[in-house]
């Protein structure tokens, strides 16, 4: 279509190109949007905030958020005037990154320079906090929101649930949907998911439960993720019999298992040992094709939680052999951790190494990990060292 409207001698305009990059970015032809802005500097048009910020939204929506970031950088360099919805895009890119950190200091910029922010940027920073479970935090900037006039939405409070959610707080969760309610917002079908997944995630599964059957009571119908929420708190619980009930309600209901399903259905049966259902569901969902990485995840913690580690590496060694799907810090952290268990801590590192070298950089659960490997004071003192060279290294953020 582009192609024609050029040999039809139209003229394209910046929201022209802002298509054409949300479009390439959607079906993740990086190097086709860059040629975009290749294309407009050749004919001698600077990219604007329009353009750029389009790129950012596709960038963000492909989950490219490294490209992203270099993008923001170079908009910068370009000297093009950033706006409000460049500055709550970056704020999403870093809050996704899982760096609320970074998020303030682009809010904080913005605000030096006299941008003013609107309700999704705060809901945008609420979330970049909420998403590491930092309440307090994502509670001073939904008051900072309030302050600044805007009325929160249920966008808004359902950020500051998912904060409590994440830290642990299914109390904190229900006083902030009973103070949505009180003030006259909605609560959408995402507000119960929310409050499904925080009782879930302390274990309170009743309460849960009760959620769930709440949202239906209010003529909502369930999504796949909120059956996939229930199966995740009964599995939490080790009520095997209550997710399998729970999948063939999700039967019933005419919805076809996705991947996240599945994997809380497998873990249910990794949880509580029952490690033939695993294998069984882990072999169809290989012959479906809905396996990643968080599939093999579940799979190469059970086997290690249950001693079995031959098994354990035929599982790892199955998932490098997939096409798409690669170890992620999860897969190497649950690895070491089944011999971390028996102390093998040579083995612990030579894992170790493997993960660095394969571009994996650990996190404070492996970390955690191989101090739990250690038999001696030697070994902790080796362990601190090598974790504080990767801290300056990767600019991991560490907790021994």
């Amino acid at each position: 279509m582009y192609t024609a409207l050029l040999e039809a001698r139209c003229v394209p305009t910046e929201d022209t190109y802002a298509l054409l990059l949300r479009a390439y970015c959607n079906v993740g032809s990086l190097h086709r949007a860059e040629g975009v802005i290749s294309e407009m500097r050749e004919h001698g048009i600077p990219p604007s905030a329009t353009v750029y910020n389009a790129y950012l939204d596709g960038l963000l929506k492909a989950r490219c958020t490294e490209k992203a970031v270099e993008v923001y950088q170079r908009m910068k360099r370009d000297r093009c005037r950033t706006n409000t919805e460049t500055y709550t895009l970056m704020i999403n890119v870093y809050g996704k990154s899982k760096q609320p950190m970074s998020a303030m200091k682009v809010f904080n910029e913005m605000q030096s320079i006299g941008c003013k922010a609107n309700i999704c940027t705060y809901t945008a920073l609420v979330n970049a906090f909420a998403r590491e479970g930092l309440c307090e935090k994502a509670e001073e900037v939904f008051e900072e929101m309030q302050q600044a006039g805007h009325e929160p939405d249920v966008y808004a409070y359902n950020a500051l649930m998912e904060a409590y959610s994440r830290a642990g707080f299914p109390q904190g969760a229900s006083e902030i949907f009973s103070l949505m309610q009180h003030m006259g917002c909605e609560p959408d079908r995402a507000s119960y998911n929310i409050l499904v997944d925080a009782y879930g995630r302390a274990g309170r599964h009743r309460e849960a439960e009760a959620v769930f059957e709440s949202l239906k009571q209010h003529g909502m119908a369930p999504t796949m993720k909120s059956h996939m929420l229930l199966l995740s708190a009964h599995a939490r619980s080790g009520n095997v019999a209550r997710c399998e009930e729970v999948m063939a309600q999700l039967h019933k209901s005419g919805l076809v298992p996705d991947t996240f399903a599945l994997n809380a259905m497998l873990n249910a049966y990794g949880r509580t040992g029952r490690l033939d259902d695993m294998e069984r569901l882990l072999a169809a969902m290989e012959h479906r094709g809905s396996c990643d990485v968080s599939t093999y995840n579940v799979v190469v913690n059970a086997y290690g939680r249950a001693g079995y580690l031959e098994r354990m590496e035929a599982a790892f060694a199955a998932m490098k052999g997939k096409r798409g799907i690669a170890a992620d810090v999860v897969t190497w952290t649950s690895r070491m951790g089944a011999y971390a268990r028996k102390k093998e801590y040579r083995r612990c590192l030579e894992i170790f190494e493997e993960m660095v070298d394969a571009g994996c950089y650990p996190d404070a659960g492996t970390a955690k990990v191989l101090v739990a490997a250690c038999s001696d004071e030697q070994q902790v003192e080796q362990v601190t060292a090598i974790v504080r060279s990767m801290h300056k290294e990767a600019k991991t953020l560490f907790t021994v």
